[in-house]
């Protein structure tokens, strides 16, 4: 539709409204309706807001709406009904639009809906219209809050939303081409505000108590009225020219006269124009050409200091998102009366509204009662106003309310808040940085305002000025924001009067601390350091129970009398004792160990009634398995059993030492070594040249010298604020090799030549200094010319100066030591033995036979890359995926690549072989669904074909096509984290369980096939062969997914009976919200997994039922006297249970005793960084902290915790 053809239908609409004729408007008797029809077309607009362009390409607003609300104000539902509409139609373009349209057909609408509301601004520049407003403002604006109405309000707030659309419309400097002291657009709807008294009203708003509520938008009116003004220059309208104004004026007059008179004497000085038929070529000797000859030169002489290699050269294209950011802020001086209005509505502002209404906004702000991004105009206002307050005449009291330690909190937290979004938030990095800029500048006031405070005569102005010092500079987060901040510095973002702005507040906060350090002897100062700490784990043999056998026999005969009389007794009560701690984070079902501990405690205590009845008592917590007994025992077999736990060897905590309840945090969390950043706070003494040695670095200095190419723009106190700084550098530091650089030379070289140079006094005295320095440098190291190539940091110009190799010679202790032969020699050896050994970190190892010097991780890996022995550094990374960033073009290239093969049967594999920037499978899946291209994960699997039935999977080959998914797909899962579940206490008694299981799962599985599931556990068992074949060939385990193919499958992995199996057999369930399916745990290894699979065999479990179990294979290692000790106590329980029943002989107890020998221990490799040294004792602990009942059927499984 053509947008500049009116649609019918709002052609007859706008017709309704009603004409103009002779200056008086006549409605139509339909008017309110047609104004409500057209609010209504514009709540319905497309996204090219097409009836809000028709509407102002008709002028609708021009002559029909400003007309009724001037001459019909008496007609109220009228009235408001054009309010709202006007409301509607001068909304700003960036909130109709969401943002700047990138797309340019969007573009244009854009454009073309702000032209349209430039000419609305135009039409509102008349004191006609705002008079009504003002007049209707005030109207409401008397009335009580008793007979003020809804309506009321919404007419207020729709006003005050009007007059804010108006002014927030931006100059068109194109169009306007105002200079000056020239009226423009923006100038005339200021001097309308004025005549109408809607100042007036605003001051009223912003004073009174009563009218809190309109804070916010009284607040970004005034920003928008002074958006174009500078305070200082407010401040001074109507005193006369100032002595320092007129200076600065002559000073730039003598500028521009001296480089007028310097081109005038440069072309005196050349040739005639005539040409003759013959200009001459001449050869430049010295100047080399591409080749070796030199330069030719085809023009005339007058023309060769103006020669460059650069000439016919085709300039370097910049890449857009390269480009440095534009300044938006726009200056300009206002005819003198609109100065002069503004001027004194700042000064009755400042003296009667600025304290209430920044602290009603400040209050709105922190109970959230305000819109997103509000705070920038608090911090506008801070900035405007205070300045305005130290240039006119500084009272510290007008600005009382923003002038303390909490405001200064505020504000650099917000400044801290934006930086950090602008490094998140990319595609809004622009807008984060124009908030920062305003956070800044509201900073800079503070500091500013603050530093006057000094020189009043006042002594308790000055006195509250030093607790206000004392408090910033005690604090180490004011300190570290100017470094922050040089940082992250970013001229892609941040325009130039940014780094001004920061330049001019660093000089300030600088000078302000030099100062206070001065009148005080020594400043004492908040220091934070992050301190790496481990967390130490909770050593399960850290209060070791040993004692000799003799001690425990006689410890025993002391206790058996007692015991016995106890055991005999009916009457001991067991209601009163509970064998377990509630109150603790740990279940109930995991603390079975803690109360065994419990029961030796009272034993050793000689506590012979306690102990017997915390073992009952544990006996009806705990009745599974028997591990406390079974409920029928004898007083005899309850005494044996107390003997044995009496001797036993019980995993023990820790006992946290008194006071230190950190350390006592850290062993309740977690039991495993873990890396902590504590933050540690402290005091020290300040001293100012170490503050000012962490301005000594390339990247703060490149800041600088950027602000200093643009010395000719800059102000005088800009570029006395540059030269400061780097003369603190330079001299202070005595750093002066800190710039020598090739491009600030240039810039001295271009300063020096500068026929204005006069004008530039201390910056060509620096430059004449730096260079002095260099020279004199240049002639005892010839190096210094290469130097200049390169940016450098504090030991490179240490080496510079005082000789290279200074720093390995010097008796600097964090330089690394130098490796000797024999060290090397060793090394060599080392990494030989150790490379092709798996499931260990070799560069660990290395560190673990390295004893002679101590070395870090980064030195053996950097020093094996220096020997040759490894390719890169690349090769040592620890296990697990690291997080980086995707760029913008990164993110536009996967998208392609989904796109192209999103219909293949691999969609994942076609794109890790095709995309630029290797990354992980998991973390090209995780982007996947962060763009929002698939919706899960299974999305991305290998297409594969069903299965027509489950007969058919007898052999080996369909068995594996049956359940393995593709190697990749399970690369891709690999490093995602396992069950946080299964805890230590439940791997400690892992073999009573494992062993009790076959039973209830051999019927489950009869349960199954009467229901029909006979297929799905073909299929587990053919998975469970599948996996223990990998890894017998692998020789390591990792968790293998149980992905379904089939919906006969599917259904059964529904199933809870099947899942209920899947727990009996110690398959894994997946972890809510990031796993899918249910896992092979690793810990199982290929016997365990192949005897799994054959209790699902009806068949084999009968065999088996029938026969006696062979040992678990493995490797039987000779058992120290310790760990018989160890398991001595539940064999010996085992013995008398079996005895009691009449099932064991002497010699099947033998064979028990050896089938327990004979369990392996399962070795798993972990993804941790950090080795676990004790597991192996631990595990010992643990077997001998559960007293197991040896059944035919059992599977012993050691769970360790795996570390990914």
């Amino acid at each position: 539709m053509d947008l500049y053809m009116m649609n019918c239908e709002l052609l007859a609409t706008c017709s309704a409204l009603g004409y103009l004729e002779g200056g008086t408007y006549h409605k139509e008797p339909d008017c309110l309706e047609s104004v409500k029809d057209l609010i209504r077309y514009l709540r319905h607009e497309d996204e090219t807001r097409d009836v809000r362009q028709q509407l102002g390409a008709a002028q609708i607003l021009q002559s029909d709406l400003l007309p009724i609300l001037t001459q019909h104000r008496q007609d109220k539902p009228l009235f408001d009904a054009v309010i709202r509409l006007m409301v509607n139609l001068t909304q700003p373009a960036l909130l109709c639009f969401g943002s700047v349209p990138k797309d340019p057909t969007v573009r244009h609408h854009f454009l073309q809906v702000l032209t349209y509301l430039q000419a609305y601004k135009e039409a509102f520049a008349s004191e006609k219209a705002f008079g009504v407003l003002s007049e209707t403002l005030y109207e409401l604006l008397q009335l009580g809050w008793e007979d003020r109405q809804e309506e009321d309000n919404l007419l207020i707030e729709r006003i005050l939303l009007l007059v804010r659309n108006i002014l927030h419309v931006p100059a068109n400097l194109e169009q306007e081409k105002r200079i000056d002291d020239d009226a423009s657009i923006h100038d005339r709807l200021l001097w309308a505000i004025h005549l109408s008294g809607m100042d007036d009203l605003l001051l009223f708003l912003s004073s009174s108590s009563a009218e809190q509520q309109w804070s916010l938008h009284v607040l970004e009116i005034i920003s928008l009225m002074f958006r174009d003004q500078k305070p200082e220059q407010l401040a001074g309208v109507g005193q006369g020219r100032l002595a320092q104004e007129r200076s600065t004026d002559l000073a730039e007059l003598e500028v521009l006269r001296q480089r007028e008179v310097a081109e005038k004497r440069a072309r005196a000085l050349q040739r005639g124009n005539r040409h003759s038929r013959f200009g001459g070529s001449y050869v430049v000797q010295g100047l080399k050409s591409i080749g070796e000859r030199d330069v030719v030169f085809h023009k005339g002489l007058h023309n060769l200091q103006n020669y460059s290699s650069d000439l016919g050269k085709q300039p370097r294209r910049v890449p857009k998102r390269r480009q440095a950011a534009q300044e938006l802020s726009v200056h300009r001086r206002s005819v003198l009366n609109v100065r002069l209005f503004l001027r004194d509505f700042c000064s009755e502002f400042l003296e009667n509204c600025y304290n209430p209404l920044m602290g009603a906004v400040k209050d709105h702000l922190l109970r959230e009662k305000a819109q997103q991004h509000d705070e920038t105009y608090y911090m506008w206002a801070m900035a405007f106003f205070m300045a305005f307050n130290r240039a006119a005449a500084f009272r510290p009291g007008f600005v009382s309310e923003t002038l303390s330690i909490r405001t200064f909190h505020f504000v650099e937290q917000n400044l801290t808040n934006y930086y950090e979004m602008m490094l998140t938030d990319r595609k809004e990095a622009a807008s984060w940085a124009r908030r920062m800029h305003l956070a800044l500048k509201a900073y800079q006031e503070l500091l500013a305002t603050v530093n006057e405070m000094d020189m009043c005569p006042d002594d308790a102005v000055r006195e509250s000025s030093r607790i206000i010092k004392n408090n910033i500079f005690y604090m180490m987060e004011y300190r570290e924001l100017f470094l922050a901040l040089f940082r992250k510095f970013d001229e892609r973002y941040h325009p130039r009067s940014f780094l001004c702005d920061l330049v001019e507040t660093t000089h300030l906060f600088l000078k302000m601390l030099e100062r206070f350090c001065r009148s005080r002897g020594n400043l004492m100062v908040q220091n934070k350091r992050k301190k790496r700490k481990k967390k130490k784990k909770a050593q399960e043999q850290g209060v070791a129970f040993s004692r000799s056998p003799e001690e425990l026999q006689a410890m025993w005969s002391a206790l058996a009398e007692r015991l016995l009389q106890c055991a005999q007794e009916p009457e001991l009560s067991v209601d009163s004792i509970i064998p377990f701690d509630a109150a603790s984070e740990v279940p109930v079902e995991e603390q079975r160990v803690e109360a065994m501990v419990r029961i030796q405690d009272c034993l050793v205590a000689g506590q012979a009634p306690q102990a017997l009845a915390l073992l009952r008592s544990a006996r009806e917590v705990w009745p599974e398995g028997n591990v406390f007994g079974s409920p029928v025992i004898s007083p005899g077999e309850e005494m044996q059993l107390l003997k044995q736990i009496l001797s036993a060897t019980l995993p023990r905590q820790q006992e946290p030492v008194e006071g230190d309840a950190e350390e006592e945090d850290e062993e309740e969390e977690e039991e495993e070594e873990e890396e902590l950043q504590v933050v540690q706070v402290s005091e020290k003494e300040f001293k100012f040249l170490d503050y000012l040695k962490r301005f000594a670095c390339s990247t703060i200095v490149r800041a600088y010298v950027l602000l200093l190419r643009s010395y000719r723009q800059n102000s005088a106190h800009t570029n006395h604020c540059i030269a400061k700084m780097l003369h603190r550098l330079a001299h202070d530091l005595g750093m002066e090799a800190l710039l020598f650089q090739l491009s600030l030379f240039c810039l001295f070289n271009q300063l020096l030549s500068d026929p204005a140079a006069a004008a530039y006094k201390e910056l060509v005295t620096f430059a004449k200094y730096i260079l002095g320095k260099f020279f004199a440098l240049a002639a005892v190291n010839q190096k210094a010319f290469v130097e200049l190539l390169f940016w450098k940091n504090t030991s490179v110009v240490r080496e510079m100066t005082q000789g290279y190799g200074s720093l390995d010679s010097g008796s600097c202790s964090h330089r690394a030591p130098v490796w000797s032969s024999e060290e090397e020699a060793q090394l060599q050896e080392l990494y030989l033995a150790h490379k092709d050994v798996e499931g260990q970190d070799v560069v660990e190892t290395i560190l673990a036979h390295l004893k002679a010097v101590p070395r870090t991780r980064k030195q053996v890996i950097h020093h094996l890359v220096r020997m040759g022995l490894a390719d890169s550094v690349k090769d040592f990374q620890r296990k697990g995926t690291q997080i980086v960033l995707w760029t913008e073009d990164q993110e536009l290239e996967l998208q392609r690549l989904f796109e192209e093969f999103q219909d293949s049967d691999d969609v994942l594999g076609h794109i890790m072989k095709n995309i630029t920037a290797k990354r992980s499978r998991a973390r090209v899946v995780d982007k996947l669904l962060a763009l929002g291209l698939v919706s899960e994960r299974r999305q991305l699997h290998k297409k594969r074909r069903k299965k027509l039935a489950p007969s058919c999977m007898n052999g080996e080959e369909s068995q594996r096509d049956a359940w393995q998914e593709d190697p990749e797909e399970e690369e891709e899962k690999e490093g995602l984290p396992e069950s946080e579940g299964e805890e230590n206490e439940e791997d400690l008694l892992a073999g009573q369980v494992q062993g009790s299981s076959s039973l209830s799962a051999e019927n489950l599985r009869q349960s199954l096939c009467q229901d029909g599931l006979s297929a799905p556990l073909l299929w587990l068992q053919s998975s469970l062969i599948r996996a223990a074949d990998d890894r017998e060939e692998d020789g390591c385990s990792q968790a293998i997914p149980l992905v379904p193919l089939t919906e006969e499958n599917e259904e059964a992995m529904e199933n809870k009976q099947f899942q209920h199996l899947l727990r009996k057999l110690g398959i894994r369930a997946p972890c809510s919200g990031q796993e899918t399916f249910w896992r092979i745990p690793a810990k199982l290894s290929s016997t365990q997994l192949r005897r799994v699979a054959a209790s699902l065999s009806e068949q084999e479990n009968k065999e088996e039922r029938e026969e006696e179990p062979e040992p678990n294979p493995g490797v039987p290692g000779e058992q120290s006297p310790s760990e018989e000790h160890q398991v001595r106590a539940p064999r010996a329980l085992l013995s008398a249970r079996k005895r009691k029943a009449g099932l064991v002989f002497p010699k099947e107890e033998a064979t028990g005793e050896e089938e327990w020998k004979s369990v392996p221990k399962k070795q798993q490799l972990l993804d941790s960084d950090e080795e676990d040294t004790d597991d192996e004792r631990g595990g010992q602990a643990a077997v001998s902290g559960t007293l197991r009942i040896h059944k035919k059927k059992r599977f012993l499984v050691e769970d360790e915790d795996e570390d990914y």
